[in-house]
């Protein structure tokens, strides 16, 4: 997860809209939502340590703020921490078990883990909840291909392109999807296209599964 350098003034409204969120904190120190959105703006200039103290904050003044729960995850996935991620992002589920955005974040950590089956299982819940989660549908490509199973990897991909037609990394599984089936000429035109969009020319396809 990056965070994009916006413009000069998206820069200040930023500082402008932290400073703003500060003073109100000052005379409303007990208010979730304020430390929320503190939390929130401080990891988008990347400010990691200061945005965990407001979500756990905001948690402190509203143990039920699930969003909370899952921003926080996704700052301890950042700093490396995974199994706290996935504390927390259950957390999230305990409180409402139909949240895609966790289910999809859970599906992530796990892949990352080499946990493919629970990887799998809530991929799928992510997309079962939330159809267009085209990341969701990207991870659940790579735990196929981890699992040598190209012929289900493919329609994962398929339907990835169909959200968003420029998600490269979709493109990179589908040219290592047809290499695994011995499709040489599909593997080469997918491997061209994930470059078109983004990939970099000196990345081997085998690289990706690593």
């Amino acid at each position: 997860m990056t965070i994009e350098q916006g413009s000069s003034q998206e820069e200040q409204d930023l500082k402008d809209y932290i400073k703003y969120l500060k003073e109100r904190l000052f005379f409303e120190p007990q208010s979730a939502v304020l430390h929320y959105n503190l939390g929130i703006l401080y990891a988008k200039r990347g400010l990691i340590e200061e945005a965990i103290s407001e979500l756990k904050q905001a948690i402190q003044w509203d143990p039920n703020f699930k969003e909370a729960y899952v921003n926080l995850g996704g700052l301890f996935f950042r700093k490396g921490n995974l199994e706290e991620c996935i504390r927390l992002n259950k957390q999230a589920l305990a409180l409402d078990p139909n949240l895609p955005m966790a289910h999809s974040n859970l599906g992530f950590v796990y892949l990352q883990k080499g946990e493919l089956n629970k990887a799998i299982e809530s991929c799928r819940k992510a997309i079962e909840l939330k159809p267009d989660l085209f990341q969701a549908y990207s991870n659940l490509a790579i735990a196929y291909l981890k699992l040598a199973d190209p012929e289900s990897a493919i329609p994962a991909c398929q339907k990835a392109l169909e959200i968003n037609p420029s998600f490269a990394p979709a493109y990179l599984n589908l040219a290592i999807a047809y290499r695994m089936l011995g499709q040489e000429e599909k593997a080469k035109q997918y491997h061209q296209r994930a470059k078109e969009f983004g990939y970099s020319e000196d990345l081997g396809m085998e690289e990706a599964l690593d």
